[in-house]
C-alpha cells in the first residue's frame, strides 16, 4: 500500500530531496544557522534512502546518503595535482629568554615583502593555523570530481572514498558553480568532537590517539570508508588551486566565491596593511587560539592580492607570498606524583604521568602521555621529577622537559617491566617487547582489556570464520558484559544473542533469533576447525598465517604444541649458537685473555658446536621453514607456560576442544614443483600491491615459491608495493633484492 503514495516522478523527487539535504548542509555546517531540527534532517534523509533503493537506477555516488561509507577500497590510487601543491614556510616565535624580540622572524618576513614589492604597507590577510592534514577538493560542474592529499606537492593519495563521508565537505555545488574549482584546505577532527571520541575509545578498552592531527591523518589513510564516516572528521577551506570561472583578483573575491558555494571556510580571517597591524592580528590570534573549536599552533599570513602574488612568485617548495608563523607552546613547571600504566585494546601497555594538578593553555591538567618506555628514557623522566608541562598541538598534555636542576635525590631510571612486576596490569599475564619495536604488550589472549580486539580477531574470516560477528557485535557483547574473553563466545545462548542490543539505550537494536542462530551455528563449526586457524585465532605474539600452518604441521594437536619438544630444540640451539660465537677463541670482541684460557674455550667450543649438531640432527626430519624460528618458538612457549596460557588450555578442554592439523608430519604427498618457475625461491611482501596480498601469495605460490611473512638473509627477493617501511629497510640491510611486481616476469 505504500507504494500508493510514492511520489508520480520519483526522479524529480530524489532531485529535491538531495537538493534540500545539501541546503541543510551548508546551513549547519558552514553558516552554523540551522532552519530544521535533526528528526526533520533525519527523516528527509531517511525518504532519500528509501527511494533510492526502490529506484536504483537513480544511483549517485554524489548523493547525501553515500556519506556512511560503502565497501572498502583495494589500495589508493596516485593523483597528479592540476596546480602544484605547495608547503608554506614558518617561521617561528623566538625564546623569549635569549630574544628581545620574539616576532623577530615574522617582521623580517613582513619587511622583505615591502623590499620585493617596493612600498611601506602591504595588505595581508592572517589567520589561524589549522593543526590538520592539507587536502585539495575538485569540482567540476559543481559535482565533486576528487580528493586527495598534498603527498609530495605534486603527486598525492586519492582519498574521495572517505572525503565523501565528512558533512562539511559538499558533494555538489549550488548552481551557478563554476566549471572547476579546485579548493585547498585542511580535514581535522575538532576538539570537543577529538576529546569525546577518546573517552569512548578509552572507556571501551581501545588505544586512544596521541592528537587530532594523528588521528586525522590515520583516518584518512584508511581503505575502509565506513571508519571514516564513524569518526567525528570536519574541513576548512583556505585555499585556491586551478581555477575556470569568473575572475577572482584577491581573497576576499575567494572567500565571497566559496560561502556562496557553501564550502565552510577558515575563520577568523583579519586583514592588516602594516607592520603594526600584522602584530597585533597575530597576537590577537595567539590569545584566541584555545577557544577555537581546533587545534592551533600559528597563524598564517598571505598577500592578499592576486596580482602582488604573482609579482613575488615562488621557491622550489613554497610561495614567496605567504608564511605560517608558529607560536611557543605555553609551559607550566608541576611535579612528576607517579607512573601509571594502561592497557589498550591491542594489549600495548602506555606509561601515563599522574602531575599536580597545573594550568595550562586553558585547562587544569593532572595527566599527560608519555607514550612509551623509550621516550621516557630520552627524556630521562623519574618519579618525583619536576617537569615542564605543555599541550602538544595545544590539545594532549605532554611532559616537555625535566627540571634536572631540581631534581630530588634518590631517584631512580624507570623500567616498565619491573614497574608492573613483568605482568600484564589488567590481567596478570605475560608482557613482551618485539624486537625492533618500542611498545610493551601483554601477550594473554584473555587479556579484558583487549576483549573486542581479541574477538574480531578471533572470529575473522582467516581465523575461525564466525559469521555474524563483527565489530559491532563484539562491541555489544564486551559492553553487555557476556563476553570478556574469546573463548566466552562459547558459553552464549540463543536468548542472550537475541535480546542482544547493537545500539543504545535511547536508540535500541536487537541483535534477533535468526542471526543468534547464525552465531550458535558458526561456533558450532569453529569447533573443528584445524589447528592453524585456532593457533591463528589466538593472536599470539609473531604467530601469523604462515606461521599458524607450519606449526600445525610440526605438532599432532594444540595440547601437544603447548608443551612442543620441537620449539625447545629450536631455542635451545639458537641459544647454544650464541654461546658458542661468545666463547669462540676467535671472538675478536671477547678475545682470550691467555693461551690457558684459549685452549679451555677452544674445547668448550667444540663440545658446543657437537651439541649443536646433535639437536640439529633431531630437527632435520621435520624440515622446520624460517616460519617457525626462535622468536615465534619462544612466543608461543612463553604465551602456553603462563597462567593465562595455561587457563586457554584448561577452558578449551572443558568446552571439549582439542584442535588438530589438517595435515601432520610427515609431510603430505605434494604436486611436483620441480618444474614450476619459481621453484626454490623465498618471497616476501610489503606495501599496497595490484591485488590483495592473500591474492598475491596465491599466485606466487602457484608458481612454485615460498612466500614468507617475514624477511631474513634467506629470503631471495622482497616484492614492494607503494609504502612498506620496516621490511624495505631490513631488505636492504640484509642486502636482499627489492623488487616490483613488473619484474616478475624476469624471474620465470
Amino acid at each position: 500500500m505504500d507504494d500508493l503514495f510514492e511520489q508520480e516522478d520519483p526522479a524529480q523527487r530524489v532531485s529535491e530531496l538531495r537538493a534540500q539535504l545539501e541546503h541543510h548542509n551548508r546551513l549547519y555546517y558552514t553558516d552554523a544557522s540551522p532552519e530544521i531540527s535533526d528528526a526533520d534532517y533525519d527523516a528527509l534523509f531517511r525518504e532519500l534512502e528509501d527511494l533510492e533503493k526502490k529506484h536504483p537506477e537513480f544511483a549517485d555516488s554524489n548523493s547525501p546518503t553515500q556519506r556512511v561509507g560503502g565497501e572498502p577500497i583495494e589500495g589508493f590510487k596516485q593523483v597528479q595535482h592540476l596546480v602544484p601543491m605547495l608547503s608554506i614556510d614558518d617561521v617561528f616565535e623566538l625564546d623569549a629568554e635569549t630574544h628581545d624580540v620574539p616576532e623577530a622572524e615574522l617582521i623580517a618576513f613582513y619587511e622583505r615583502l615591502q623590499k620585493n614589492l617596493q612600498r611601506n604597507e602591504v595588505k595581508v590577510t592572517v589567520e589561524p593555523k589549522i593543526d590538520g592534514v592539507a587536502v585539495t577538493l575538485v569540482y567540476r560542474n559543481g559535482s565533486l570530481s576528487y580528493a586527495a592529499t598534498r603527498g609530495d606537492g605534486r603527486t598525492g593519495d586519492d582519498i574521495t572514498h572517505n572525503a565523501r563521508t565528512i558533512r562539511s565537505i559538499p558533494l555538489n555545488l549550488p548552481s551557478p558553480a563554476p566549471q572547476l574549482i579546485e579548493v585547498r584546505g585542511e580535514i581535522f577532527m575538532p576538539n570537543e568532537a577529538f576529546a569525546k571520541m577518546n573517552e569512548e575509545r578509552d572507556e571501551q578498552g581501545e588505544a586512544t590517539f596521541v592528537n587530532p592531527r594523528n588521528a586525522t591523518a590515520g583516518t584518512l589513510k584508511q581503505l575502509d570508508p565506513r571508519i571514516a564516516a564513524s569518526r567525528p572528521l570536519e574541513f576548512l577551506a583556505h585555499g585556491l588551486g586551478e581555477y575556470d570561472g569568473p575572475a577572482l583578483s584577491n581573497e576576499d573575491d575567494f572567500t565571497g566565491l566559496i560561502g556562496k558555494l557553501g564550502l565552510p571556510r577558515n575563520q577568523p580571517l583579519f586583514e592588516a596593511s602594516t607592520l603594526e597591524e600584522l602584530l597585533e592580528a597575530v597576537g590577537r590570534i595567539d590569545n584566541e587560539r584555545h577557544s577555537l573549536p581546533y587545534a592551533t599552533d600559528g597563524a598564517v599570513i598571505k598577500v592578499r592580492d592576486y596580482g602582488e602574488r604573482r609579482t613575488l612568485g615562488f621557491r622550489s617548495r613554497a610561495p614567496r607570498w605567504a608564511a605560517a608563523y608558529k607560536f611557543r607552546p605555553e609551559q607550566k613547571e608541576t611535579i612528576l606524583k607517579s607512573i601509571t600504566i594502561q592497557v589498550g585494546r591491542t594489549g600495548v601497555l602506555t606509561p601515563v604521568a599522574e602531575l599536580e594538578p597545573v594550568f595550562v593553555s586553558g585547562t587544569t591538567v593532572s595527566r599527560a602521555t608519555l607514550h612509551n618506555e623509550e621516550e621516557i628514557h630520552r627524556k630521562d623522566i623519574r618519579i618525583g621529577d619536576r617537569v615542564l608541562i605543555e599541550k602538544a598541538g595545544e590539545i594532549i598534555p605532554a611532559i616537555a622537559k625535566v627540571i634536572t636542576d631540581k631534581r630530588p635525590a634518590n631517584t631512580t631510571a624507570f623500567s616498565l617491566p619491573e614497574h608492573v612486576g613483568n605482568a600484564c596490569p589488567s590481567c596478570g599475564g605475560p608482557i613482551a617487547r618485539e624486537e625492533g619495536f618500542v611498545a610493551w604488550r601483554c601477550s594473554n589472549f584473555e587479556c579484558p582489556a583487549q576483549a573486542v580486539s581479541k574477538i574480531k580477531q578471533f572470529t575473522s574470516r582467516k581465523a575461525l570464520d564466525i559469521d555474524g560477528v563483527g565489530e559491532t557485535v563484539a562491541e555489544a557483547l564486551v559492553r553487555s558484559g557476556l563476553c570478556s574473553t574469546p573463548l566466552d563466545l562459547f558459553n552464549l545462548t540463543l536468548e542472550q544473542l537475541a535480546d542482544l542490543n547493537l545500539g543504545t539505550e535511547d536508540d535500541p537494536r536487537r541483535f534477533g533469533e535468526k542471526n543468534g542462530n547464525k552465531v550458535l551455528s558458526a561456533l558450532e563449526e569453529a569447533k573443528s576447525r584445524p589447528l592453524d586457524r585456532w593457533l591463528f585465532a589466538m593472536g599470539i605474539r609473531q604467530v601469523g598465517e604462515s606461521a599458524a600452518r607450519e606449526l600445525a604441521r610440526l605438532h599432532a594437536d594444540l595440547l601437544t604444541l603447548a608443551n612442543s619438544p620441537v620449539l625447545r630444540q629450536i631455542i635451545d640451539a639458537a641459544a647454544l649458537e650464541t654461546e658458542r660465537k661468545r666463547i669462540s677463541p676467535r671472538n675478536k670482541d671477547n678475545p682470550p685473555a691467555d693461551a690457558g684460557e684459549k685452549e679451555r674455550r677452544s674445547t668448550l667450543h667444540e663440545q658446543l658446536k657437537a651439541h649443536i649438531a646433535e639437536i640439529r640432527a633431531q630437527l632435520q626430519p621435520f624440515e622446520v621453514s624460517p616460519d617457525v624460528g626462535v622468536v615465534v618458538a619462544e612466543s608461543v612457549l612463553t604465551f602456553f607456560e603462563s597462567k593465562a596460557g595455561l587457563h586457554v588450555i584448561e577452558r578449551l578442554q572443558e568446552i571439549g576442544i582439542n584442535p588438530t592439523p589438517e595435515a601432520y608430519l610427515p609431510k603430505p604427498a605434494e604436486i611436483d614443483s620441480s618444474n614450476l618457475p619459481f621453484t626454490g625461491l623465498t618471497i616476501v611482501l610489503t606495501g599496497t600491491l595490484s591485488v590483495s596480498r592473500g591474492e598475491m601469495k596465491k599466485r606466487l605460490e602457484a608458481l612454485g615459491a615460498k612466500v614468507s611473512g617475514s624477511i631474513s638473509s634467506n629470503t631471495d627477493y622482497l616484492l614492494a608495493g607503494d609504502g612498506g617501511g620496516s621490511k624495505r629497510d631490513k631488505a636492504e640491510k640484509l642486502g636482499v633484492k627489492i623488487i616490483a611486481e613488473e619484474d616478475l616476469d624476469s624471474l620465470r
